[in-house]
């Protein structure tokens, strides 16, 4: 697993050097039923699926799952965790995505973890650098992720 650690950054013309490579994994997390009742209140989505459990055993999924955006949503923390820090990056912001599939439903009290591969890197100027990650967002025990998504963001330097 690559750290964020600042005295092991890399520079971006070093990172360039590593498109198509994965850069790093995160550590497995839980996803609790109460972060899903909590996301459920945030984005007032309180299908039975994801906030109850009884009537969920009678779905497909056989109990509760997560949101497919609260699992995407955890790709910041995922990144944060398994991408190297950049030197004299001074901020980094989302710019969408290209691709997004959710392929598998998390469980709640399933573990999921981020993979991700870099896809691209453009310098868009010499202080503004596009990348896109390919992330895997995988579930324990399954075969099947959770997501596959082309993530494109923004890393300004100094």
């Amino acid at each position: 697993m690559t750290t964020t650690n600042e005295t092991q950054a890399i520079t971006i013309e070093e990172l360039k050097k590593r498109v198509g490579q994965e850069l790093g994994v995160s550590a497995y997390r839980e996803i609790p039923q109460s972060a899903i009742d909590q996301f459920a209140d945030i984005t007032d989505d309180h299908q039975f699926i994801h906030v109850d459990p009884e009537k969920a055993k009678e779905s497909p999924f056989g109990g509760t799952i997560a949101h497919g955006f609260l699992t995407l949503s955890l790709l910041s923390a995922f990144s944060k965790e398994a991408l190297p820090a950049i030197k004299g990056r001074a901020m980094g912001v989302n710019y969408g995505f290209d691709k997004l599939r959710m392929m598998s439903p998390v469980k709640a009290g399933a573990k999921v973890r981020g993979r991700f591969v870099l896809k691209s890197l453009e310098s868009k100027s010499e202080k503004q650098h596009q990348m896109v990650h390919t992330v895997t967002v995988e579930i324990e025990g399954s075969e099947k992720p959770a997501l596959v998504a082309d993530w494109v963001t923004l890393a300004y330097t100094k």
